[in-house]
């Protein structure tokens, strides 16, 4: 299965990164001839004062002092911006090559490509499990009770509701519930496994996508061949 890099969330997160960067850059230059013109009148000053009754010089040095400091700030966002640029391009540059592999992440959400999905989740001991999958609508189309093996375990989904109706693919909401002695019970974290399709950078995070499915890359577990 294909996909692509670029998405228009990667490019309108783009436009704004370049606007910031604009910004600063116009901020910077408007700070600049600002402080021209301080420099300027501040000399024309000078030259003009009256010997008698000379200006304050703590005055003008603390203003100088707070011009350079502003315009060094001003320059530095700039430079950081231009920074967290190159590392997010980097990124999805890098998370790229995970198109068209199985991929392992955790969450509360199973992706269904091709009428397939798969979760895998660790028990301390054999034991009752109740696996649950619901919808988008948060309608509960599939069911599954079965007894874990102690360690780990892979429950597949063949993508049909509880009726038997294939359902589209897309991401779906799973739960997981150990059920323990005295009708106690215990949910139980998983990993869905599914082919990465794309990656795109949303709004400075970089997010993976499997289909229907789309976390962030911090999401990834594993990566398989």
């Amino acid at each position: 299965m294909s996909g692509t890099v670029s998405s228009p969330s990667a490019a309108a997160s783009s436009s704004s990164s370049a606007a910031i960067a604009q910004a600063g850059t116009s901020a910077l230059g408007s700070l600049s001839g600002n402080f021209s013109n301080f420099l300027s009148l501040l000399m024309t000053q000078l030259q003009n004062q009256d010997p008698t009754t000379p200006m304050d010089s703590s005055q003008f040095t603390s203003e100088l002092v707070q011009f350079t400091s502003v315009e060094q700030q001003i320059s530095t966002n700039s430079d950081l911006t231009q920074l967290i640029q190159l590392t997010q391009a980097s990124q999805v540059e890098q998370s790229a090559s995970l198109i068209g592999k199985p991929v392992t992440v955790s969450g509360t959400q199973m992706s269904l490509q091709n009428s397939s999905g798969t979760i895998n989740f660790n028990t301390a001991t054999a034991e009752p499990v109740a696996i649950a999958v619901y919808n988008s609508s948060g309608t509960q189309v599939q069911t599954a009770s079965l007894t874990s093996a102690a360690g780990a375990n892979t429950w597949n989904w063949n993508g049909q509701s509880a009726s038997g109706q294939a359902m589209p693919d897309g991401a779906y909401t799973v739960t997981v519930t150990a059920l323990g002695a005295n009708n106690t019970s215990s949910n139980v974290p998983f990993t869905t496994t599914a082919t990465a399709t794309s990656v795109q950078n949303n709004s400075g995070t970089v997010e993976i996508q499997m289909g229907g499915l789309t976390l962030p890359f911090s999401a990834v577990q594993s990566v398989g061949h």
